[in-house]
């Protein structure tokens, strides 16, 4: 269950597997860039799909500590090494997504770097969830 309200214009067409904007209040929680490897800083997957599973997982454990989960991500963006990889990828990313994400669609972008400071990461992203307050 979404615990925010996504925005969507009058008239726009409802994006796919992400929301134009999205409204909430609460505690705000932030996690840093998180890369695809695991608790050793051993990359177990060298694919992009592999490691955007570990990416979403390494967040879950992170927000977890916050007493946050999927369903208060609000935003997120995405830094991968190659957009084609990660275009053909697509359907394993949204089997990963639906496994660590279920149906929540926050406000999202997508960037095409050259590289990210840990040589063997194929994928970046940072988040933002928000925690509404009891």
């Amino acid at each position: 269950m979404n615990v925010h309200r996504a925005l969507l214009p009058p008239g726009w067409p409802r994006p796919k597997g992400y929301a134009n904007g999205i409204a909430a209040s609460g505690r705000f929680v932030f996690t840093g860039g998180v890369v695809g490897w695991d608790e050793s800083e051993a990359f177990p997957s060298d694919t992009l799909a592999g490691q955007f599973a570990q990416v979403l997982a390494n967040t879950a454990a992170i927000l977890a500590e916050a007493g946050a989960g999927p369903q208060h991500v609000v935003r997120m963006t995405c830094y991968v090494t190659d957009i084609d990889e990660y275009r053909t990828a697509l359907p394993a990313i949204g089997a990963a997504w639906r496994e660590h994400m279920g149906k929540n669609f926050p406000a999202m972008a997508l960037v095409a770097v050259t590289s990210l400071v840990e040589p063997a990461a194929k994928i970046e992203i940072e988040t933002t969830a928000v925690v509404p307050e009891l």
